[in-house]
């Protein structure tokens, strides 16, 4: 199958890509160049990488030619400061998402859409938990509104144009290779600082619980929608069980085995008190379910920052 994955470079992107060599796809890859303007791409052997943005209609075009499959991972924003520019949330990621859609509808052979959404950030503040796939929806920050109005737009666009398309609500992914500095994945960033005996820094009292999933079991996720024909468009994807910020504190010791030097700081109104997400569907539809325990995703992650 030829396949697209937008945003392939990035840290579920990379070793999407590789899953995707292995299982025999023929895999293109559009991505900004690496910082500084260099070709660098992630060494995986067989993925065509194209320079480009997701933004640019050119750029689409061409990587879209002859495609089967796309995988939709692009960000332009990021969830804790999406809030300070709502409108080039909307620009860059609404905006952005139907373009490519409108592309994808005119081609001959119209490609099927994997998108992967925020199952953190769509339903807002819970009023139940676990959260299922039919909790309502309200978002407390732009990112999440942004990810919310491109399920509906992927949704308008099958009830026009016929549309084939999937969405995983994504829970909070970590593991290898996760940037240390972009502003996501706290599990990678907190066990380097601790590595590196630095403080670490806490919004709020270390209470807010998040959903935590390992990088495997998000590709693995990813890999059986791929081959799902069943009837269902969007599915909760995460472990099932929550963690506070203070467990993962608890977490470290255990793991590393001293003590671990953190501060407390007000509290962001961008983070809702719990998540947790229902994974029924998932299991019982796409017959997929996480393998891999936060502790032994961490020890992962701990021997992968010790070895470089």
């Amino acid at each position: 199958m030829n396949t697209l994955v937008l945003g392939g470079a990035g840290f579920i992107g990379r070793h999407l890509c590789a899953a995707l060599i292995a299982a025999g796809h023929a895999v293109t890859s559009l991505d900004l160049l690496p910082a500084g303007g260099r070709v660098d791409w992630p060494a995986i052997a067989g993925v065509t990488w194209q320079a480009g943005d997701f933004t640019n209609t050119a750029d689409l075009t061409t990587a879209l030619a002859e495609t089967d499959l796309v995988v939709h991972l692009v960000s332009t924003t990021l969830p804790r400061t999406s809030n300070e520019n709502p409108l080039y949330d909307l620009h860059g990621n609404v905006g952005g998402s139907l373009q490519l859609f409108d592309l994808i509808r005119k081609q001959p052979k119209p490609p099927r859409i994997v998108f992967i959404s925020s199952g953190g950030t769509v339903y807002g503040i819970p009023r139940t938990i676990p959260i299922n796939e039919e909790h309502p929806t309200n978002p407390v920050c732009a990112y999440g509104i942004g990810k919310l109005a491109i399920e509906k737009y992927l949704a308008l666009y099958r009830y026009l144009h016929g549309l084939d398309y999937r969405i995983l609500r994504l829970a909070n992914p970590y593991g290898e290779q996760q940037s240390l500095h972009s502003g996501q994945g706290v599990i990678p960033v907190f066990l380097h600082k601790a590595l590196q005996h630095e403080q670490l820094e806490i919004w709020g009292d270390g209470t807010v619980v998040r959903d935590y999933l390992y990088i495997d079991d998000v590709i693995n996720a990813i890999l059986t929608t791929i081959d799902y024909t069943g009837t269902k468009r969007i599915f909760n994807i995460g472990s099932g069980t929550g963690h506070s910020l203070n467990d993962l504190l608890d977490h470290l010791r255990l793991l590393l085995g001293n003590a671990i030097n953190c501060t407390y700081l007000p509290a962001r109104v961008c983070d809702v008190p719990v998540n947790i997400l229902d994974i029924t569907l998932a299991r019982r539809e796409l017959g997929w379910q996480p393998l891999v325990p936060l502790a032994v995703g961490m020890a992962k992650v701990r021997d992968s920052l010790l070895c470089c």
